[in-house]
């Protein structure tokens, strides 16, 4: 399957692209994008590897499966179109940021310019089927995309990697903790963030005071200047 990846992606992640498992990934969405209504679009399915090069690749923030509505999902976790409602989670990452940094509310939720810096926005699994969450889960993408992040891992030093809720947590067993910042959470879904550790955690500061220890730029979380 040729893939139109980032030349910075495609260096390191052709390897991957020509196994077997990925080809049997590839075949099944062939099929699913041609039989059913499938999130994103197809060209989108890999938009988080293109607005966030490797080499300027800073920050990772995972998510399970893009949003499964009309119009929603554009390829970058949590991040919805310009004109398109907030959903539930990324209001609350929205609360979080406003409680920590004094940042307020924007009325976008496309997060295309935390991806523009160095903010890699991915999801778990790449594509879902409409309205059926979950729905191509356990047909490659968590193997492709558990290797990205030990690629990132391996390749990158002093990476924030913000994993939020039970599934994401688990992905810490692929970063080498030694060389990157690990920040671990509740998730910011309204179900878990109002029962447990999403709101007050401050990962958004404390991914900022990392980076520049470290003498990188900090990230600038607003939407809306």
């Amino acid at each position: 399957m040729r893939v139109e990846i980032h030349s910075s992606w495609e260096k390191v992640l052709q390897p991957l692209f020509e196994t077997a498992s990925f080809e049997n990934l590839a075949q099944f969405l062939k099929k699913e994008y041609a039989e059913n209504e499938c999130y994103p679009p197809g060209k989108l399915i890999f938009e988080a590897f293109n607005t966030c090069p490797l080499e300027q690749l800073k920050v990772v923030i995972i998510g399970q499966d893009p949003y499964h509505g009309p119009g929603q999902a554009h390829g970058l976790s949590f991040s919805v179109p310009e004109g398109v409602s907030l959903p539930p989670s990324l209001i609350n990452i929205f609360k979080e940021i406003e409680n920590d940094l004094g940042i307020p509310i924007p009325t976008s939720g496309n997060l295309t310019s935390w991806a523009n810096q160095g903010v890699f926005l991915l999801n778990a699994t790449l594509s879902v089927r409409a309205h059926q969450a979950g729905s191509h889960q356990k047909q490659g993408w968590e193997a492709f995309t558990d290797q990205v992040i030990q690629i990132i891992s391996a390749q990158k030093v002093g990476v924030v990697f913000m994993l939020w809720g039970g599934f994401a947590k688990k992905k810490a067993q692929l970063i080498e903790a030694s060389k990157h910042l690990i920040l671990s959470s509740e998730h910011p879904s309204p179900l878990s963030a109002n029962r447990g550790y999403w709101f007050g955690n401050k990962h958004f500061s404390q991914c900022n005071a990392y980076l520049k220890t470290r003498g990188a730029k900090a990230i600038d979380w607003r939407l809306e200047k």
